[in-house]
């Protein structure tokens, strides 16, 4: 009896972690770490792929919480960075060969500004080789690996602020807020060609993720140490619908949430809260506890369910406690 409680697999989890991903893993990698710590094998998933060079925030989602991997992955992402001016290497950052350098002695902090201007908005990024998408069915990075360089479509990527906050030449330091898809690796050689001496990353760190910042985030060895149990690694888990906080919410009845959670349309009554057409709010019952993500079709006054979740226990994100 004892080996088969043992072997037994510990029950299912639901939530995220805001995983503080260390220098010199892949984001695969931290997942297989969190596996082996947690013990949960299925339904993990991490939110964005980070490089090896880069730390800070990983979200990790468990469970229920992978439905609204989206909602993580197109979040708002701020990265801090510093990038060495007067050299250009093959991976656009530290691990790379160096395949050019440039005077930088004549760069300024104006000048710096002047071609950070381009950036700023919805601009066309091209990726680097060493990356994870894929042309024609291979890795970029397998293939530069191999020496191979192709043609890579350039990306539409969003980037809202960009902050000097170290300019000590060759050393600059910048904030980055931007959408997804954004590369800094691409940002940083990008800039150091503009200026005319090349650049590339020498730290990374995402500070910001979808909401989840790296003050608040926890390392694999302070999970390693939590262990497992209620009190364990698990009191670092965030609720399912902590990445919905900024959405509006509704609560529903018991028959309505009979019918939501068998994933029929809820017909109310014009909702109290000024609520767009086909806007997505997030749905509790009278217990606050989180049913779904749904939609309001204003025409007919009803609530179309969007996702759907399997939760029992209150949340501290219910309409009472917000």
């Amino acid at each position: 009896m004892a080996n088969q409680q043992n072997n037994a697999r510990p029950p299912l989890a639901n939530g995220f972690i805001n995983l503080n991903k260390p220098i010199g893993i892949t984001s695969m990698e931290a997942l297989r770490q969190i596996k082996r710590i947690t013990g949960q094998r299925q339904k993990v998933g991490h939110c964005g792929t980070m490089d090896p060079l880069a730390r800070g925030v990983l979200p990790v989602c468990f469970g229920q919480a992978t439905r609204l991997m989206d909602h993580v992955v197109g979040g708002i992402k701020r990265y801090r960075m510093d990038i060495a001016l007067g050299v250009s290497t093959s991976t656009y950052d530290a691990e790379g060969e160096v395949v050019k350098t440039g005077d930088y002695a004549g760069i300024t902090e104006a000048m710096v500004e002047e071609n950070l201007r381009p950036w700023f908005g919805l601009v066309k990024q091209t990726p680097p080789m060493y990356s994870a998408i894929k042309v024609d069915g291979q890795r970029l990075y397998k293939l530069a690996r191999a020496g191979i360089e192709v043609e890579r479509e350039a990306r539409e990527v969003e980037i809202h602020d960009i902050t000097i906050v170290e300019f000590a030449p060759p050393k600059l330091t910048l904030d980055v807020e931007c959408g997804r898809g954004t590369y800094m690796r691409s940002l940083a050689h990008d800039l150091g060609e503009s200026l005319g001496c090349g650049g590339h990353v020498t730290d990374l760190e995402r500070q910001l993720c979808a909401g989840f910042p790296v003050s608040e985030a926890v390392t694999l060895e302070q999970l390693e140490e939590a262990g497992d149990g209620p009190d364990g690694w698990r009191k670092h888990l965030f609720p399912v619908d902590w990445v919905l906080r900024s959405l509006k919410s509704i609560t529903l009845g018991q028959k309505a949430e009979e019918d939501l959670r068998q994933g029929r349309t809820v017909t109310l009554g014009r909702p109290e809260l000024e609520v767009g057409y086909l806007e997505e709010c997030r749905a509790y019952n009278s217990e606050g506890v989180f049913l779904a993500v749904v939609r309001f079709d204003r025409p007919t006054n009803s609530w179309q369910p969007v996702k759907v979740f399997k939760s029992e226990a209150p949340s501290p994100y219910a309409p009472a406690s917000v």
